[in-house]
């Protein structure tokens, strides 16, 4: 858990490059799923998802004597466009290794932000360029796993408990951990009853796996939602999963293609797979959800290519 003061004092320092992001009610979710819902839209945060919360607050916290030459991380999705950003509001030089495979618009927009990109053969050697680099000065940010990322991310939770303060579940995606480590310890500190549900899509369940084996578990992702295809997740979330969480919650890409569909279309968001998959979540549990409290789903992001959404909306996955 990130202790409550380290993630406000987080707030303080990210708030003049980040947006507080708006949480809207959505009956029409609330009436399938038979409880109140309201959805929080980090998608509208700079960038497209949460990642500059961390990203900013992870390069603040580096001694200046390391970033003076620039700082460097691997993404082949949202941070890379986070940690660019950040980068950028700092005035610092950024380098970022990047996936060959990664979508197009990912990397057209990482560069749009000002970073440097570098194409690499996989992700396990994108994070090994990484420490190459540090070793020609560059200071190296984490995609995840990492205190002071977490404890950014961890903003979020203190805006949902602000403008939700009766929610009694929330549901957050997973990547590698970093976004419900931060979340889950500023909700749960500031409200310890709600019930907070970790989900994953299948191929990019590392957490799940991990909570079954006991142990970091590192995995060759597979699924469509490429901005949670961690090779790994991080300890902490591990062990805020095995001792605080409500459950780890897995779901197939299609059940998450098929509520993007459903934001689309009733909602009005376009959101990414990783982002649609918590509503896919909660229509697995809804028997679970408390009726006379507040579910929350946590858009985390809406980066996803214009051509993949309109596939995906024509020709749904089965």
């Amino acid at each position: 858990m990130i202790p409550l003061a380290t993630i406000e004092a987080a707030r303080s320092a990210i708030s003049p490059h980040v947006n507080t992001t708006p949480v809207d009610e959505s009956r029409s979710i609330g009436a399938e799923l038979g409880v109140p819902v309201s959805l929080k839209l980090e998608l509208f945060q700079r960038t497209g998802s949460f990642k500059p919360r961390g990203a900013i607050n992870q390069v603040l916290a580096l001694p200046d004597e390391r970033v003076a030459v620039g700082v460097v991380g691997m993404s082949g999705g949202n941070f890379a466009q986070g940690l660019a950003y950040a980068a950028r509001a700092l005035g610092l030089r950024a380098r970022v290794i990047m996936p060959a495979d990664t979508p197009s618009n990912y990397v057209d927009a990482t560069r749009g932000y000002g970073a440097e990109v570098e194409l690499v053969g996989s992700v396990a050697a994108g994070f090994e360029r990484a420490e190459e680099h540090a070793g020609e000065g560059w200071a190296v940010a984490h995609p995840f796993d990492h205190p002071a990322m977490q404890a950014g991310n961890g903003t979020v939770g203190l805006e949902i408990v602000e403008q939700v303060p009766d929610v009694t579940d929330l549901f957050v995606s997973v990547g590698g951990g970093g976004l419900i480590t931060g979340v889950a310890s500023a909700v749960l500190a500031l409200k310890p009853q709600v019930n907070i549900w970790a989900v994953e899509t299948e191929g990019a369940d590392a957490l799940a796996r991990a909570v079954a084996a006991g142990h970091v578990v590192e995995i060759v992702p597979s699924s469509i939602a490429k901005t949670l295809c961690s090779p790994y997740a991080a300890q902490a979330a591990i062990e805020l999963a095995r001792e605080r969480l409500r459950d780890v919650l897995v779901v197939p890409d299609a059940a998450a293609v098929s509520a993007m569909r459903f934001l689309f279309e009733r909602a009005k968001l376009a959101t990414e797979p990783a982002a649609a998959c918590t509503l896919a979540a909660a229509r697995q549990v809804r028997d679970l959800l408390d009726p006379n409290g507040r579910t929350v789903l946590l858009m985390c992001g809406g980066n996803v290519s214009a051509s993949d959404f309109a596939r995906w909306m024509i020709e749904p996955l089965t």
